[in-house]
């Protein structure tokens, strides 16, 4: 499905963000989202996922503790809260909605997936 991401910017480390993704037309609490980063030359890797309901949520190793899932189906909007940003934060976010089972595969594999948004960039400098 068609969404939207916002909220990226440049902070210094240890600063904060919030990333929105948004549902183009149509009803993003009907959809699992998943949250995923690019830097180029590198491969996409997930970061976090949500279900419809809210209640299960999953995180890459690399962000437990810092970022923090979220959604707002009244907003029809998911949220990533990023704390204590380091540069190695520094990426392209991506958001995408779907089943869960069809995000639990683009956890695994992002690659196979080309229904890429424009995404938001994040730079964390040092």
């Amino acid at each position: 499905v068609q969404v939207a991401e916002s909220g990226g910017g440049l902070v210094h480390s240890g600063g904060s963000l919030r990333l929105s993704c948004s549902g183009a037309g149509f009803n993003l609490g009907d959809y699992s989202v998943g949250w995923f980063r690019q830097v180029p030359g590198k491969e996409r890797e997930p970061v976090a996922c949500i279900d419809t309901s809210g209640e299960k949520k999953g995180y890459a190793d690399s962000v437990k503790g810092r970022f923090s899932i979220a959604r707002d189906n009244a907003k029809n909007v998911v949220y990533l809260q990023m704390e204590n940003l380091n540069t190695e934060d520094t990426a392209i976010y991506y958001c995408v909605g779907d089943r869960w089972d069809g995000i639990l595969r683009l956890w695994v594999f992002p690659g196979r997936y080309d229904g890429w948004n424009q995404g938001t960039q994040v730079t964390v400098s040092s």
